[in-house]
């Protein structure tokens, strides 16, 4: 049975359904979290391609400053629309609110279809640096050109007429920040080791730094394992291996790949939830995308959004119903009489439970 309502003062988060399946998903979890007996004070913000249509920007600025304002927010997928400009939603939430650290749990639940029996890590990504950091020039462009200029004069080294460039920013400041991070976490939660990936081997001045960095923060967590790994070597090793895993700590593109991995090694996208964190704000969303062609189907695993809020819970310190909610998401997987079809097998996807039925199965088991 799910608590009675909370006596305590009720959390201020912004809530953005996103796009797609977004709100369908948005709903349902929102639900499941007021069945907890926590209470919410929800702030509604649009962003995406209902803000585009009618404010001629996916990202209003009312949005960030909500957030500003409550400090926690839970979203829903969100589609950056094509055409316009806008590099991406999520990248500049993140980039404006300084989101610097992305975590990715990925464990295996029972009963949720996948090759493997031990995966339990937890992908600890920078956010804002290397070359998801958007500085790029066109080809052709008088800042390719520019750049061409440069590093024939100081490397000695020619760059094709017809080459897009791009720059891979990584500071001392973001790698440090984002190790001990991981460190924090670690401890945090009791986890045992912490590796870094990277490509030093290669990238002596960009990867090198983010590797010596995390060198000289783990020497101060002398408690916590600390290991380093070259991002390919680590690929194979997950996929053959991944019980030998803890926590990774990753720059931005590796953390992006290496996070979508991890997932699908314990059943996909659908079960993965997702956190994005700063100083000051944090916000709360499943790693999934939009969906649009299944937008209102109400046939949409809602558990990667269910779990991004159990991670909220967390993060507002409403540990005890963190723990309930994941145990009833979990109890709801393994008995597997009302989940979407994702997570059954393909011969029994006729009995399929819809978003609306598995999220009140979850409310049930609470």
């Amino acid at each position: 049975m799910s608590a009675g309502p909370s006596s305590r003062a009720r959390h201020p988060v912004t809530l953005i359904p996103g796009d797609g399946i977004g709100p369908e998903i948005t709903r349902a979890t929102v639900g499941v979290l007021e069945a907890t007996g926590v209470a919410f004070a929800w702030d509604l913000q649009v962003a995406g391609e209902e803000a585009m249509r009618t404010e001629g920007t996916p990202l209003p600025a009312r949005v960030l400053d909500s957030l500003r304002s409550t400090r926690v927010g839970l979203k829903g997928p969100v589609t950056t629309p094509s055409g316009t400009g806008f590099r991406s939603v999520n990248v500049s939430l993140r980039k404006e609110l300084d989101l610097y650290a992305c975590e990715r749990p990925c464990r295996i639940y029972p009963g949720v279809p996948t090759r493997f029996e031990r995966v339990d890590l937890v992908i600890v990504r920078e956010n804002t640096e290397d070359l998801y950091a958007g500085i790029e020039f066109a080809e052709g462009s008088r800042g390719a050109q520019a750049l061409r200029a440069l590093v024939a004069a100081e490397t000695g080294r020619a760059i094709s007429e017809d080459s897009g460039i791009s720059l891979k920013p990584v500071s001392r400041h973001g790698s440090r920040r984002i190790v001990r991070h991981a460190f924090e976490y670690a401890r945090r939660h009791g986890r045992r080791k912490v590796t870094a990936v990277h490509k030093a081997n290669i990238m002596k001045d960009t990867d090198g730094l983010f590797l010596a960095c995390a060198r000289e923060v783990a020497a101060a967590y002398p408690d916590v394992a600390f290991e380093e790994r070259i991002v390919d070597a680590l690929c194979m090793q997950l996929v053959r291996f991944p019980e030998a895993f803890d926590v990774l700590v990753l720059p931005n593109l590796y953390g992006d790949i290496v996070s979508d991995l991890a997932a699908g090694l314990v059943g996909g996208l659908g079960v993965a939830p997702g956190a994005n964190l700063g100083e000051s704000v944090a916000l709360f969303e499943p790693t999934h995308g939009s969906a649009p062609a299944f937008a209102g189907s109400n046939r949409m695993n809602p558990t990667a959004q269910i779990l991004s809020a159990v991670l909220m819970l967390r993060h507002l310190g409403e540990v005890a119903a963190a723990d309930r909610l994941e145990g009833a998401v979990a109890r709801v997987i393994a008995e597997g009489r009302c989940v979407t079809a994702d997570l059954l097998p393909e011969s029994q996807a006729g009995r399929a439970a819809t978003t609306t039925e598995m999220a009140d199965a979850i409310v049930a088991a609470l």
